[in-house]
């Protein structure tokens, strides 16, 4: 047993290196930015390990110092999180048979874990279910000790974060481009820019998202069949 959480954790921690840069710097703002706000080190600690959900935990930092507001913060906390519906969608299949792991895999599948384990291709002498849940475990450690980190050096230092954020685009860019070498044709690629691109310009920025997330899959929902026959899905 504990051989098999050994190989499945070291097969999966190269595939979490790039969250591990993002993380830790992305991490540390939000540590300071609640260390700033008032709250002690143990504040971005706790939140991160029972929230883990990046943007909201910004968010929330607004929402702690604000009036008591439960409604308001549920739809709010639901508003910046139900992009994560698409994503458990997509893994109804691969998380199918995973017993217990599978609470703790729906609580951390986040944006940065989602496209490691969607797309991963697994060894067959890699145990499927501790791989997923190393991926979710390591991107989670990252996040709280960046979190804790900042936490505590925000009463030593301050910094410049603007443009950090852009470490997780570089990250989800890489992500595509692996995906898109290793796909024969590349249609869901193509799908998923074209409707993107679409939906930007309708929705705008802000509102975006969702509805991209709502074209891609009816369309690849849709014309399935035909891509896998052409090699186009994996």
């Amino acid at each position: 047993m504990g051989n098999k959480i050994y190989k499945a954790m070291k097969y999966a921690f190269p595939y979490t290196i790039p969250v591990l840069t993002g993380f830790l710097f992305l991490g540390m703002s939000y540590g300071i930015y609640m260390n700033v706000s008032g709250f002690n080190f143990w504040y971005p600690m706790i939140i991160s390990i029972t929230v883990f959900g990046g943007s909201l935990q910004f968010v929330m930092v607004s929402m702690l110092l604000a009036t008591f507001a439960p409604l308001q913060t549920f739809l709010m906390a639901l508003m910046i999180q139900a992009r994560h519906l698409f994503y458990g969608l997509a893994m109804l299949d691969k998380y199918k048979g995973m017993k217990w792991k599978k609470f703790y895999l729906i609580f951390g599948l986040i944006d940065e874990t989602f496209p490691i384990n969607y797309t991963t291709e697994i060894p067959e002498d890699i145990d499927r279910g501790w791989f997923y849940f190393s991926v979710t475990l390591l991107n989670q450690i990252y996040w709280v000790t960046g979190a804790t980190l900042g936490g505590i050096l925000g009463n030593f230092i301050t910094f410049n974060t603007e443009g950090l954020d852009f470490v997780m685009t570089a990250m989800f860019i890489v992500i595509f481009l692996e995906q898109w070498l290793k796909e024969e044709k590349h249609y869901t690629a193509i799908i998923g820019m074209v409707v993107s691109v679409v939906c930007l310009w309708i929705f705008g920025p802000d509102s975006f998202l969702i509805p991209s997330m709502l074209g891609i899959i009816a369309l690849l929902t849709l014309f399935r069949n035909n891509i896998e026959k052409v090699g186009g899905l994996k």
